[in-house]
């Protein structure tokens, strides 16, 4: 239980950074300077105030400076990558997979966040992440559904390949629905985690997405051609499949007997 929580701590640390981060990638700022500062007030937040989620308590959500409100968000986003952390070492245990995922879960909560907002994946995370996860996906990563065995070179390209090509597809056949942002996010999913991953993030990702679709016509009068950032619930399906792959696998070749 002590090693949870030392993760989960460290998970947090890590989220008060990638909120950094989802402020200013979309916005072209550097992500290094300035140091972290009140958005309303420019006033630097000193150290003790920049404590993960606990700092956000003592405050009572305010700016110590100016009195501000700060968003909720803050400490939503550190408290989610604390939990996906846990997750990953529940999941995965301490091992060099631990920190490869781990970057993975923070890089889609990231573009989760920045979608949601700008409705743009940023270029800065997917297209390194692409050819990183086909290396990590072909030499070091286990195969998300048979976690016993090694993903391997070809499961790997073969999940870039179709989660790029089909994503691709889709866009040319939608005539602009699907953003570039959305077939890149795909390329480097499939590149890490392979080709099945591709068709279980998609099915998870298309299912939710639809879902509260239905819901935002239904109770929230939005119409078809109301745009709904379609990244966050990739991302979603990404983590369904990460976590629970194997176990969703398992109980479909079972149900199919």
């Amino acid at each position: 239980m002590t090693l949870y929580l030392l993760v989960f701590v460290f998970g947090s640390l890590i989220g008060s950074f990638l909120n950094v981060c989802i402020y200013r990638m979309p916005r072209g700022l550097s992500i290094v300077s300035p140091p972290s500062h009140c958005p309303s007030c420019g006033a630097p937040v000193r150290p003790w105030d920049n404590i993960p989620i606990f700092s956000y308590v003592v405050l009572g959500g305010r700016c110590r400076k100016c009195g501000e409100k700060i968003s909720a968000r803050y400490p939503l986003v550190e408290a989610l990558n604390g939990f996906l952390y846990a997750a990953l070492l529940w999941r995965y245990g301490i091992g060099l997979s631990f920190p490869l995922y781990a970057c993975f879960v923070s890089s889609l909560v990231v573009i989760t966040f920045i979608d949601l907002d700008f409705q743009i994946i940023p270029d800065r995370i997917t297209l390194p992440g692409i050819p990183l996860g086909i290396i990590a996906g072909s030499f070091l990563l286990p195969d998300p559904f048979m976690r016993a065995e090694q993903l391997g070179l070809v499961p790997s390209l073969i999940g870039f390949a179709a989660g790029g090509g089909f994503f691709y597809l889709v866009a040319v056949l939608s005539r602009g629905g699907m953003g570039g942002g959305d077939i890149k996010l795909m390329a480097m999913v499939g590149g890490l985690m392979g080709w099945k991953s591709v068709l279980l993030t998609t099915f998870a990702g298309s299912l939710t997405g639809s879902l509260l679709g239905i819901f935002l016509m239904i109770f929230r009068g939005k119409g078809r051609k109301s745009k709904i950032p379609f990244g966050p619930f990739l991302a979603l399906g990404a983590l369904v499949t990460l976590f629970f792959g194997q176990e969703i696998l398992i109980w479909y070749l079972y149900s199919h007997q």
